[in-house]
């Protein structure tokens, strides 16, 4: 036996209920870049990195909100339902779940981008600075 199937898989009834659940808080770069590119953004998109890194490179039209700053008067500007959709340097980094665990905090919508500017890199997708 493997050490992959050592331990058996759930039940499809709980792992489809794992999987549907995960993109409730989840999204990734080929989705966010098609809402963007498609006219059809209906979130605001933070890059949750130093500002330095933010100055490097960044996503269009992404708003510099570094984690530590995200503060009941940075998102007072924003209606309560503003879905917040945030990312960081990448899978190595964990910035985006500092700025979730905040946003949440502030009764804000937030979902992670997952894979960050490297996942944004890796789809083949430019950035800005």
């Amino acid at each position: 036996m493997s050490s992959v199937s050592r331990l058996p898989a759930a039940p499809s009834d709980q792992t489809l209920a794992h999987f549907q659940n995960l993109l409730r808080y989840e999204t990734d770069c080929w989705d966010v870049h098609h809402a963007i590119t498609n006219q059809q953004q209906d979130f605001v998109l933070l890059d949750v990195r130093g500002e330095e890194a933010f100055k490097q490179g960044h996503i269009e039209g992404a708003i510099n909100l570094p984690y530590w700053k995200i503060k009941p008067d940075t998102v007072d500007q924003y209606p309560k339902d503003t879905l917040f959709v945030v990312y960081c340097a990448g899978p190595h980094c964990n910035a985006t779940e500092k700025a979730a665990i905040r946003l949440a905090e502030l009764n804000c919508p937030v979902k992670k981008m997952i894979g960050g500017i490297c996942g944004w890199i890796d789809e083949g997708f430019a950035l800005t600075s």
